[in-house]
């Protein structure tokens, strides 16, 4: 169930804040009050496209933050399932438009947009504008039977889809273009020669940084040679004459050694210098060591250069690393088998593809026998909801028909089929509804699925399009039956749909100083029978107008319960 809505600096939107209830909620408003922009921004939040341009003129970013109650034991599961922790089995969903990047977060943790979408269908129903056109395509059909179908199909719809994959897969690389025998010899020369390359490298995990290392020292020797002799002709002997480190160090030493006979305070600066001393001539063996160690390694050089260019030529042609290098190795090997043996090749492949295409049509008769049996409830449902709308002579068909190739779905052919005058014989949908019908037949269905599934908030943006009179009390009766048992949001214009609501909002603009805001507020009784007021009466509101919205009220709560009990029975 949907708690909370807060919304900031959105469109003409400064901040609001909204408390939804269990049962009707129903906003209502002038043309133009920004009823979209809530249903919008619920959108938006539950990972809906979204423009910059939506972020208020002055600020810098939207935030739309909405919070849900898991209700159900099926829905903490899904959850859970996406790795979302609940506490006390609440869910904070927020999302934040900057200029730059937008922000998503679920309980306060960073998620991307797919993430978003899958809570959104374990949660929420949102049924838009001009969403029933999606009934004119039967594609649509399908996914309402497999929705209604549900558990019932016991994964074997996933299990099918998958398999569809890889059979489909198999066909192409079947039906590919043939392979001659003299192309199929210059593969396999080809693919031997590359093989052969990647053999007789050698090649080795962490070779290469020690290669360059070594290269690098190598490449250098000179340069080190001429540092370490400079250091000792400074630090130890030499025969230049000039006096070094060393031998400096050495004379101080003596010099301190002699005059601290004569003050006990230059003792301590004697030791010193003599510790230095002996550091200095370690050190100078340590120097001495090193140097004796250089040899020349003139050949050394070139063989490191050589197998370096080796190593980095077989990576440029095969891959990056040596894993891609040996994971390429493998796939000619595999594509070699193919190669040397393709007539068997082929004959593996097609025997494969027919032991597939016997599974799948074994599978898609399991599918295609559940989608029928589930298609004749859900047609009678469909059928008395449909009644329940006013449609009093309707006949409402499922057609399933057997494709003649299979395709993702099975070999399964849906289409909803109708007819709403007696004698008329029943036609695709498309061709047999109205506007105005087909947003009365995706109520039905969505009153249906409802009832069947776990999905306990459905949001109606503007479902009452088209339709007045008995037809928009029977659409207010069937509003106030789904929220008896679901949680249902509804932007209205229809005074019979207001007066069924169990909580009312209002809509409306305020115009300050050239600023203009959307704001939403709950309406106590009295208030809702002034709006209710103003929906009848347009412009003028006469106290006939009000005594009727009143009464149209009192009514609506009689007629409610009534038709929950009839609905019921």
């Amino acid at each position: 169930m949907l708690l909370n809505l807060h919304v900031k600096n959105l469109a003409v939107i400064d901040e609001i804040e909204v408390e939804f209830s269990d049962g009707l909620n129903v906003l209502t408003g002038e043309t133009g009050a920004g009823k979209s922009i809530i249903i919008g921004s619920i959108n938006i939040a539950l990972g809906g496209k979204v423009s910059r341009d939506i972020i208020r003129k002055g600020t810098e970013f939207a935030l739309i933050e909405l919070t849900f109650l898991a209700e159900t034991d099926e829905q903490i599961c899904e959850l859970e399932k996406l790795g979302i922790s609940l506490e006390e089995n609440m869910l904070v969903i927020s999302r934040k438009v900057t200029k730059s990047r937008t922000i998503n977060r679920v309980n306060g943790e960073t998620v991307n947009v797919s993430m978003l979408k899958s809570v959104a269908d374990i949660l929420i129903d949102i049924h838009g504008q001009n969403e029933q056109q999606s009934l004119l395509h039967k594609h649509k059909h399908m996914e309402i039977v497999d929705r209604y179908v549900g558990e019932k199909m016991c994964g074997k719809d996933v299990k099918f889809s998958k398999m569809y994959k890889e059979y489909k897969d198999m066909s192409e690389k079947y039906n590919g273009k043939e392979i001659s025998e003299d192309e199929r010899l210059r593969e396999i020369s080809f693919i031997k020669y590359e093989l052969e390359q990647i053999e007789d490298a050698h090649l080795v995990k962490g070779e290469e940084a020690k290669l360059q290392e070594r290269y690098r020292y190598l490449s250098n020797l000179n340069e080190i040679e001429s540092g370490i002799g400079e250091i000792y002709s400074m630090m130890g002997s030499s025969d230049t004459g000039v006096e070094n480190v060393s031998q400096m160090l050495g004379r101080s030493s003596r010099i301190l050694g002699k005059i601290s006979e004569y003050d006990d305070g230059l003792k301590n600066l004697a030791s010193q210098i003599s510790e230095i001393d002996e550091l200095i001539m370690d050190f100078n063996r340590d120097l001495q060591a090193y140097a004796s160690d250089i040899e020349n390694t003139g050949e050394e050089f070139e063989n490191v250069e050589q197998r370096l260019d080796l190593v980095r030529g077989i990576k440029a042609k095969y891959g990056a690393t040596t894993e891609q290098v040996e994971s390429y190795a493998k796939n000619l090997t595999k594509k070699l088998e193919k190669y040397e043996a393709y007539g068997e090749y082929k004959a593996n492949l097609e025997k494969k593809i027919n032991l597939y295409k016997e599974k799948l049509s074994e599978l898609a008769k399991q599918i295609s026998k559940i989608r029928k049996i589930c298609s004749k409830e859900l047609e009678k449902k469909i059928t008395d909801a449909l009644i329940d709308l006013n449609f009093l002579q309707v006949k409402f068909e499922i057609a399933v028909t057997e494709l003649g190739e299979f395709d993702i779905h099975g070999k399964d052919d849906i289409e909803f089929m109708l007819s709403t005058n007696p004698g008329e014989d029943l036609k695709p949908l498309g061709s047999a509804a109205s506007g105005g019908e087909l947003s009365r037949i995706m109520l039905a269905i969505k009153a249906v699925l409802a009832e069947h599934d776990s999905i306990s908030t459905l949001i109606f943006d503007e479902i009452d399009v088209g339709i007045s009179g008995r037809t928009a009390q029977k659409v207010a009766e069937k509003m106030a039956f789904i929220g008896k048992s679901h949680q249902v949001i509804c932007i209205s214009h229809l005074a019979q749909i207001a007066a069924m609501a169990d909580c009312h909002y209002l809509i409306e603009k305020n115009n300050t100083d050239n600023h203009t805001s959307t704001v939403i507020r709950r309406l106590s009784d009295d208030e809702s029978v002034d709006e209710l007021a103003r929906i009848l009466g347009g412009a003028r509101i006469t106290e006939a107008v009000r005594e009727s919205a009143r009464e149209m009220k009192q009514l609506a709560g009689k007629e409610k319960e009534e038709s929950i009990k009839r609905l019921t029975a």
